[in-house]
């Protein structure tokens, strides 16, 4: 009887897969079928007015990562999904012929991803931080940890608070706080029946709004970067980049309100949406998430087997990112700050040494302690790192999608000639930027006919950081890179902003503190990172699910609900009045307020019916 039902589940299943993919096939042919028969360029390419270049594609270049999200969303087969976004793009890079299209899906766009050493290093970090906690569980160490923290993690609430704190705690790097605490903290939810939907939620809302925001972190040098060339491209100048960071963090209203968001839900214990049905269903014993390793059978020993390696992963992580980050500076190192060295640093390489060195501290503590022998160190490891290969996957895929809609080549030429490596990028960013410019490039000239006569400013210009803000978002999700986002809108947004703003006669100094031009840089920031927490095909989305061991559109699909209401907030609560005159120190009262209205009135606890 069991083995019939397991034989139907199986003929199920199949049946499932042959569909998605027949779905899949008819819906990229019937693309080609769209590229091979119309005429290329009529529909696609956006006009543009005389100072601006053509973009080759219009609103093509969209396609692949819609594609792909919708598709992800219907099959649940996201890598599928994903190939099928690659080779639509391929697609429209070769103007619909398919060979050409099939050759770059894998020759041009999947093995160079493959190959590039920035991935292969996070690549290497995924699947050494497998193997390190595939032998913290073997030796027990995961289960002593679990056994020490249970009286102080000895309810939901305080589970869900712990993750947070920690979330807020490991500020240094996104990919360190989302692997780390997914990993570590996963079977104690499990415990404490939290779902791993809500652990994955937890970690993702915390890793880039915190690491965002920090001021010692490996975000700092690259959000200082793209604002100093903002200001470069606008003339500004006696004005410091990081002044005008350090300013701007008020006025990143959605990453204050996502993290405040997560502190709520852990505090008050309220969920709504798909989270609240994700929750329910662990409570019951129901836990959604994929295969793992199996730790029903695990020893249990110290919790110093489970913690020291990762303390041995962290330090090696943050002397590192120094280390490198010094050596990058050279001789600017006698008057660097921290902030700078770590900003410099390789993270990449840090994160991937980290976790070598906490897989070896592992192993010497289960080997000397004779917990495991060194066979079944190895068997563990290698079951640690077969858990993880599905991120792998994803991870490279989506890795794909985002450089496919970029815009540096595959092969590592330069050019400053616009478009210039359209036979297989398609600067899908490059195109939102210029629909952004194109709406407002007429705002300065109609500015004396639509100015309030009290302020001089006009509506346009008062509207101008809730539209930056979708916009990042929207560039954000289509291509599943907050770093690619702020690099393509910030050096645009800040000389718009300051062709609308300045006066003749003001101190460039004058302008740096306007809020309407704050509430746009932020706007750029904390749009990317709202857009990075939506997309399916975000690089921290897809570890976030990994590394707690959900189903990746399970994932998106329970966190969003919580991200668009912390958005809807930041819009309604933050750039919308902020522009008409109110205060950054009213507002950001308010939004908390309004989080927590929100959760009283349509949260509902899992225990309740």
């Amino acid at each position: 009887m069991i083995r019939g039902s397991v034989q139907r589940v199986r003929v199920v299943d199949s049946r499932a897969a042959v569909y998605h993919l027949k779905f899949a096939f008819r819906f990229s042919f019937a693309c080609y079928f769209y590229f091979a028969t119309s005429e290329w360029g009529g529909a696609g390419r956006t006009e543009l007015n005389s100072n601006m270049t053509e973009h080759p594609y219009g609103w093509l270049s969209i396609l692949p990562p819609i594609v792909a999200i919708l598709l992800a969303i219907a099959t649940r087969k996201v890598v599928l999904s994903l190939i099928a976004g690659i080779f639509v793009g391929a697609l429209v890079t070769k103007h619909g012929n398919l060979m050409a299209a099939i050759h770059d899906t894998w020759e041009i766009h999947l093995w160079d991803t493959l190959a590039d050493p920035g991935k292969l290093r996070v690549f290497s970090f995924t699947i050494l931080m497998g193997a390190m906690i595939g032998v913290i569980t073997q030796c027990g160490g995961m289960r002593g940890l679990i056994r020490s923290v249970s009286p102080l993690a000895n309810t939901r609430r305080r589970g869900q608070l712990a993750t947070w704190f920690l979330g807020m705690l490991i500020f240094f790097d996104d990919y360190a706080n989302t692997i780390l605490l997914g990993s570590t903290l996963r079977p104690i939810c499990d415990r404490l029946k939290i779902s791993r939907q809500k652990l994955a939620f937890l970690v993702d809302s915390t890793a880039a709004p915190v690491a965002g925001l920090a001021l010692v972190s490996t975000w700092v040098a690259v959000e200082i970067d793209y604002v100093k060339s903002g200001l470069s491209n606008a003339g500004v100048k006696d004005v410091a980049a990081f002044d005008v960071f350090l300013t701007s963090i008020p006025y990143r209203f959605y990453v204050i309100t996502a993290m405040v968001m997560v502190f709520l839900v852990a505090l008050l214990g309220r969920d709504f949406g798909p989270m609240l049905h994700a929750e329910r269903k662990a409570l019951r014993g129901d836990v959604d998430a994929p295969p793992g390793l199996d730790e029903e059978h695990a020893r249990v020993s110290g919790w110093w087997n489970a913690v020291l390696p990762i303390v041995v992963t962290l330090a090696v992580v943050v002397w590192l990112i120094y280390k490198t980050g010094a050596d990058a500076m050279g001789a600017e190192l006698v008057n660097a700050k921290m902030r700078d060295i770590i900003g410099n640093g390789d993270s990449s390489l840090a994160l991937q040494y980290g976790a070598l060195w906490g897989l070896a501290a592992a192993s010497i503590l289960s080997v000397a302690q004779r917990l495991l022998n060194s066979s079944q160190v190895v068997e563990a490891a290698m079951g640690g790192a077969r858990v993880v290969l599905p991120a792998i996957a994803i991870l490279w895929c989506a890795s794909t999608v985002s450089k496919l809609t970029g815009d540096e080549a595959y092969d590592g030429r330069t050019s400053n000639e616009p478009y210039a490596f359209q036979d297989h990028r398609l600067y899908t960013g490059e195109f939102l930027k210029l629909q952004l410019a194109e709406k407002f490039q007429s705002a300065e000239s109609n500015q004396a006919s639509n100015t309030d006569k009290v302020t001089g400013i006009s509506t346009a210009v008062r509207l101008l950081p809730t539209v930056v803000f979708v916009l990042s978002a929207f560039v954000a999700f289509c291509t599943g890179t907050s770093w690619g986002t702020m690099g393509i809108l910030m050096p645009m947004v800040i000389p718009l902003m300051y062709s609308l703003l300045a006066v003749d006669d003001q101190m460039d100094s004058e302008f740096a503190r306007n809020p309407i031009f704050l509430c746009a840089v932020g706007g750029v920031l904390a749009g990317a990172i709202f857009g990075d927490h939506c997309s399916p095909i975000s690089d921290t989305t897809v570890l976030s699910s990994q590394s707690s061991g959900c189903d990746h559109i399970a994932h998106v699909w329970t966190q969003m609900p919580y991200a668009m209401a912390a958005a809807v907030v930041s819009i309604g609560l933050g750039t919308l009045p902020l522009g008409w005159g109110i205060s950054v120190w009213w507002l950001l009262p308010l939004q908390a307020a309004a989080l927590v209205l929100i959760l009283l009135l349509f949260g509902r606890t899992a225990e309740s019916t």
